[in-house]
């Protein structure tokens, strides 16, 4: 007996974006329902539950940041992932991640590229997301360039699915380190800092940058803790400092 497919919640305004879309997503084996509104959408959820709701960022009305606050205080429906679907810049898969959205993709990717993103997204939702099958040949651990996938992105993805291992970065004179423990970051060191200072040190300097590489070994420990605040947290306080050291720029030009 075959499993039955995975359904789908796709919510954006452009019908014929959605309907490319729409059967790309089809393609790696979803059932796609396409709602060009939020509002109508939302009433769809109890009697016709999905496996995911793909929103689009750029809705007049009710978009993908503002469902996650609507969808997830309420229980019969708090467990179904949103996955923002978004305009790109520096960053928007913060914005996504700080209005509770599960995952971001870039629209600009196109159909293909966003519906593998989403099969890719729904297996590690509900399987757990282990760093082999990301890889080929006989890698052991989960690797990459920040040009690729930045590492906002790589950090969200541990915690998402609760890992456990450490995280190496390396870019430019940076050379730092993280241990998730369950997801959670539990000792962090880059130079002379450690703990939460370290973890914010590691974002700000890795911020927008392509020649930095990372590289996850699951499995490794940290002989002590560190690191007392949450990720989420210490990125929101790194990406603030990154704002405000902009502006401040801005201001002396």
């Amino acid at each position: 007996m075959s499993q039955p497919l995975a359904k789908i919640l796709l919510i954006d305004s452009n019908v014929f974006f959605a309907k490319r879309l729409g059967d790309a997503l089809k393609n790696e084996g979803m059932e796609v329902t396409h709602a060009t509104q939020s509002a109508y959408a939302l009433t769809m959820l109890e009697w016709d539950t999905p496996a995911a709701i793909l929103c689009a960022t750029n809705l007049r009305e009710m978009n993908a940041f503002e469902l996650p606050r609507i969808v997830h205080s309420d229980h019969k429906t708090s467990q179904i992932p949103i996955i923002a679907l978004g305009e790109g810049g520096d960053h928007a898969l913060m914005a996504a991640f700080r209005a509770g959205c599960d995952d971001y993709v870039d629209r600009k990717l196109g159909p293909e590229h966003i519906a593998a993103h989403v099969r890719t997204f729904l297996k590690s939702h509900e399987e757990g997301f282990q760093p082999t099958q990301m890889l080929g040949g006989s890698d052991t651990a989960l690797s990459g360039n920040l040009s690729h996938l930045d590492l906002l992105g790589v950090m969200q993805m541990l915690a998402h699915s609760r890992q456990s291992g450490a995280l190496h970065v390396n870019a430019g004179e940076l050379d730092g380190v993280m241990f998730f423990d369950n997801g959670d970051i539990s000792h962090a060191e880059a130079g002379e800092r450690i703990g939460d200072d370290a973890v914010t040190e590691i974002v700000k300097r890795t911020n927008g940058i392509e020649n930095g590489v990372y590289k996850f070994v699951p499995g490794a420990t940290a002989r002590t803790r560190t690191v007392l605040r949450s990720a989420t947290e210490l990125m929101l306080d790194a990406l603030r400092e990154l704002d405000e050291s902009a502006t401040l720029l801005e201001g002396e030009i």
